[in-house]
């Protein structure tokens, strides 16, 4: 049996490399579960300049690697594993693992949330090179040129929002008639001059050579098929928080992320959750970095009162 560790952290994304990095040097024996490499979908960023201290930029697979050597330069021990379950609740939480079983006193969950994608041909492929999720991580590769946004909730009216002072044109692409988003983000929506509606069509294909060049719009209502030039599109339309391995066990919000308010405590004692996986109005580096701050400050104190 492996040792009992104080922290068991799940993810190597920002909130949960900074989570490690914050616990090891509060002197607790802390070790990282990272499916695949360091970073998790920052790491696909080709350039991150809304993370402070790189006045150039900075792109997020060389972000992930520094926070990563950071950790473990204080001690953070990393294991590349596939977590595929976990018994959470007791003094001693276990993590089942492809490497084997995990145990720690504490467990910071940092598993993060993947965007829903449009599911058409060659989407994975187009991945920065004209197709991408995140319009405040990508909007500035796009300064001056045609765009799509395609969605209709919350997400996809700020995303727009972003583009339209950053472009020259955007389309808003959505399946029914009217935006699902909250009433207050219409009327500044409403306002901008560049931005063109597209109602009731979903993106059938993408078009391309080396980079985007258009999408094939399908209208819902008139069975009109349209060709559509542009430069990027931005898909808007939610995101999956990883955190179905733990339903049942952990409060979790209608779209699945886990219920944990900005101490990341959630409703299991020595549970916590940071970054993009628990409920929260942002999601980005620089959150899911303070997120794992905090986690390591209420573990700490968890593991204080519970020795």
């Amino acid at each position: 049996m492996r040792e009992i560790y104080d922290v068991v952290v799940i993810g190597g994304g920002p909130g949960g490399y900074t989570a490690a990095l914050y616990c090891v040097r509060a002197g607790l024996k802390t070790i990282l579960l990272e499916k695949l490499s360091a970073g998790g979908q920052m790491a696909l960023s080709t350039q991150i300049d809304n993370y402070p201290g790189f006045e150039e930029g900075i792109d997020g697979f060389t972000l992930a690697e520094k926070m990563q050597a950071q950790a473990e330069r204080f001690g953070t021990e990393t294991e590349l594993a596939d977590v595929f379950g976990a018994d959470l609740t007791g003094p001693v939480k276990t993590v089942h693992t492809s490497e084997g079983d995990f145990q720690g006193r504490s467990v910071i969950l940092a598993a993060g949330a993947f965007p829903r994608k449009l599911g058409v041909p060659e989407e994975d492929s187009l991945i920065g090179r004209g197709v991408s999720y995140c319009a405040a991580c990508d909007g500035m590769f796009f300064k001056g040129k045609t765009v799509a946004v395609v969605g209709g909730g919350d997400t996809a009216v700020m995303d727009t929002l972003v583009l339209s002072r950053i472009c020259e044109k955007v389309y808003m692409i959505h399946r029914r008639d009217t935006l699902r988003a909250t009433k207050v983000y219409h009327e500044p929506l409403m306002k901008a001059k560049n931005v063109e509606f597209i109602w009731d069509s979903e993106v059938t294909e993408l078009l391309h050579g080396d980079k985007l060049t258009g999408l094939r719009i399908h209208n819902k209502r008139t069975g009109k098929g349209s060709v559509l030039s542009v430069d990027g599109v931005f898909v808007s339309v939610g995101r999956v928080p990883a955190s179905e391995l733990f339903k049942g066990v952990l409060e979790t919000d209608e779209a699945g992320y886990i219920a944990a308010d900005e101490s990341t405590r959630t409703n299991v004692p020595g549970v916590f959750a940071v970054g993009d996986i628990r409920t929260k109005a942002v999601r980005q580096v620089v959150t899911a970095a303070a997120d794992g701050a905090v986690a390591a400050h209420y573990a700490e104190e968890y593991l204080a009162e519970n020795r």
